[in-house]
């Protein structure tokens, strides 16, 4: 497993550090540029989410018909692309289109698709949490490097970084990571996009991602226009707040996927991480001072880095394995769109701390609503997994595996088995075996 997802995980990670590294002094440096007004602020904060959005979907789709490696090459070129015009823009719009382009590389689906493809079923827990934690290191690093290496280097270097960081992810894909094996899914052709955008569970999660990306575009908006504009601070100086947010968030990593995976206890992890949001947006938007000001932003990094480790997980396992790229598109495209949102109304109704202690009411009874509609959803059903040789068996009987205990079930063609996902609860190994002789 560690062969597969560990360069796998380096490659979301580092496309995540290219993004990250300047969420902290982006809004700051666009408002310097020409032509720059709040409103389109918020836009090239969250500008990289809309062409994610858009392109989330298609991105999945194409790699579900024609293969995940070329897909990502195809996005991190686009991502690298983006990232040089942002470098050399020297007016706002130039910044925007260059955030476009950057989005335009949506890879997020695919990288992750590509892991279950290589991973057991048994193993996609501890891949995925690999993986979350790879982001969650890639998000603290950013969060000290970006305002430490903007202001002493210019936020132009960042971008710089960005597009190489691309480009050594290529290298990494093409050298170092192997290629998914071929399967043939017992669904014969006819998956239905119907049966995605209608599974309640799936529509949960996409609101949950939805939110969670708005809640971290708005804060990454206000946190530097409030601590430099009504604090008084330097961008030098910006790292005192995000690093004790950090490595608060990254200690609360850990704890919180081992009891999502391990306990089954997903529900409770979000609805905990929820109501972290909502205590830490009223503690920012009601702070009288910079230390209180700052708790509430440790507070909501903390609920950010539970959600984070377990969010594709949870995705995962409600959808089929042929269903993976599509499910995983949509579900990026709900975050993408609610990241581009959260920068937009951010830039639109934010206007110094006046404003903020109105907007944090709203966010609270949104997220009182939400942590409800989590509250509805079940924790997922643990399944178990058969691994039958094709050769021992009678696939002109895998008719007899399209009954309401058997999950669902695909043959993996360059291991020569058929994998079975099944509810121990109802049938055992030993009755499928039968059903296939």
């Amino acid at each position: 497993m560690i062969k597969s997802v560990l360069p796998l995980s380096s490659i979301i990670a580092l496309r995540f550090l290219g993004l990250f590294l300047v969420l902290p002094v982006i809004s700051v440096y666009a408002m310097n540029l020409e032509g720059a007004t709040t409103t389109l602020i918020g836009i090239v904060v969250g500008g990289y989410a809309l062409t994610q959005m858009i392109f989330q979907v298609p991105f999945g789709i194409i790699s579900d018909k024609l293969g995940r490696k070329g897909t990502i090459v195809m996005g991190l070129i686009l991502f690298a692309i983006g990232s040089l015009i942002c470098a050399i823009s020297s007016d706002i719009y130039t910044l925007m289109l260059g955030r476009f382009l950057q989005g335009a590389g949506a890879i997020g689906a695919v990288v992750t698709a590509m892991i279950s493809d290589l991973v057991k079923e048994e193993q996609r827990p501890k891949a995925m949490a690999m993986m979350g934690m790879f982001i969650g290191i890639s998000f603290a690093v950013s969060m000290i490097a970006g305002p430490t290496l903007g202001s002493a280097f210019g936020v132009e270097s960042l971008f710089i970084i960005t597009m190489v960081l691309a480009l050594v992810s290529i290298f990494v894909l093409l050298k170092m990571v192997p290629n998914p094996p071929h399967i043939t899914h017992s669904y014969n052709g006819k998956a239905k996009l119907s049966s995605v955008l209608g599974n309640t569970n799936l529509i949960k999660m996409n609101i949950t991602n939805f939110l969670q990306k708005g809640l971290m575009t708005f804060a990454f908006m206000i946190i530097p226009m409030v601590l430099i504009n009504n604090y008084e601070w330097q961008m030098k100086e910006l790292w005192q707040v995000y690093l004790p947010a950090m490595i608060f968030g990254f200690l609360a990593m850990a704890p919180a996927a081992i009891i999502a995976e391990k306990k089954g206890k997903f529900k409770e992890i979000l609805v905990i991480g929820i109501l972290l949001f909502a205590v830490s947006y009223l503690v920012i938007g009601l702070s009288s001072s910079t230390t209180i000001f700052v708790i509430g932003v440790v507070i909501f990094f903390i609920g950010f880095n539970m959600h984070e480790p377990i969010m594709q997980s949870l995705a995962t396992k409600f959808a089929k394995v042929h269903q993976r790229g599509l499910v995983l598109g949509i579900f990026n495209s709900c975050g993408y769109l609610g990241t581009f949102l959260g920068g937009l109304l951010g830039g639109i109704f934010f206007d110094g701390l006046e404003s903020l202690s109105t907007i944090v009411i709203t966010i609270t009874v949104v997220c009182i609503l939400w942590a409800i509609l989590i509250i509805t959803m079940p924790n997922p059903a643990k399944k178990k997994m058969a691994y039958l040789p094709v050769a021992q068996y009678n696939l002109d009987k895998s008719n007899n595996l399209e009954i309401d205990s058997i999950d669902e079930w695909y043959i993996n063609n360059t291991e020569g088995t058929i994998a079975i996902k099944y509810d121990e609860q109802k049938i055992d190994e030993e009755a499928i075996k039968n059903l296939l002789k």
